[in-house]
């Protein structure tokens, strides 16, 4: 099993969970997080004053997904994703020993 950590655009989340969705993946946790990537911030305007914004607005995704999805798990977030612009976004790929599910004791990819 992996789990999949996506930072992208928080406009994308809806997109990315219907391409995940129709892989028949389920199962995701998204957080709202700030940071910043190349675009090192940007410059905004306010009533005539600018001022920068260091840290953007990002979505944290969380997916674990069993070994054999993984590929195609990962094409879904980078296509759903993608604009083609700078901070689009990053995925990390990382193991997962073993999943448990609390409420029966279940372990193993059958939780997913």
């Amino acid at each position: 099993m992996k789990m999949i950590t996506a930072m992208v655009r928080p406009a994308k989340v809806d997109a990315i969970k219907t391409a995940l969705v129709a892989l028949d993946i389920i199962g995701m946790t998204v957080t709202d997080s700030r940071g910043f990537g190349r675009q090192k911030g940007q410059v905004e305007r306010y009533r005539g004053t600018e001022f920068t914004v260091e840290f953007l607005p990002k979505a944290r995704i969380e997916i674990v997904v069993p070994t054999a999805k993984l590929d195609a798990a990962i094409a879904a977030i980078t296509k759903a994703a993608h604009t083609g612009e700078i901070g689009d976004g990053k995925l990390f790929v990382t193991a997962v020993e073993t999943v448990i599910r609390i409420r029966t004791g279940e372990s193993g990819e059958t939780t997913l």
